[in-house]
């Protein structure tokens, strides 16, 4: 769950097909491609749960993100990576998760091809230390409101992976 440089990820090329495996610290390091997941959890009135990464992550401590994002695990799919990153950093299974856009893998999401998910959720959420310093519900207008006046509050996958998805939200 936390940031383990020991961790196994699929190495991918430019296509987002598998070409190997690394230890995460090495695909880090060399900037090798590979996946990652971000999952936008929406409650009934449309607010937006965002979460502040941990200080203890290794890209990116004390920057606000997605609700939920991760790696996906070396053979594991998009969607079960996306399941278990809500559970592991939420504490929370979904009845629906659906794709609603991706990213191809660039510097600005740190060489990941990302898939982004909804999920609805009014909570409560269990939120995994190690991960997450802290959550919030905030609107969908105090969001973008809040991306365009402070962007160095956020990481930078993250104004990306809202840019793309903003407007199933609207």
């Amino acid at each position: 769950m936390a940031d383990n440089p020991d961790e196994i990820f699929d190495v991918v090329d430019s296509t987002d097909k598998v070409v190997g495996t690394a230890r995460r610290g090495v695909v880090h390091a060399r900037g090798l491609l590979h996946r990652a997941v971000h999952i936008i959890v929406v409650r009934g009135n449309n607010d937006v749960f965002v979460q502040k990464r941990s200080m203890g992550k290794d890209s990116y401590p004390g920057r606000w993100d997605s609700s939920s994002s991760g790696h996906l695990d070396s053979g594991e799919g998009y969607e079960t990576a996306a399941v278990r990153e809500l559970e592991e950093e939420l504490g929370v299974r979904v009845a629906n998760i659906t794709e609603i856009g991706s990213l191809s893998a660039s510097e600005e999401t740190g060489n990941e091809f990302v898939r982004i998910y909804k999920a609805a959720s009014e909570g409560p959420f269990t939120l995994h230390p190690e991960e997450i310093e802290e959550g919030k519900w905030v609107s969908v207008l105090s969001l973008q409101d809040w991306i365009a006046t402070r962007p160095e509050d956020f990481a930078p996958c993250f104004i990306k992976v809202w840019s793309t998805v903003r407007d199933h939200f609207a």
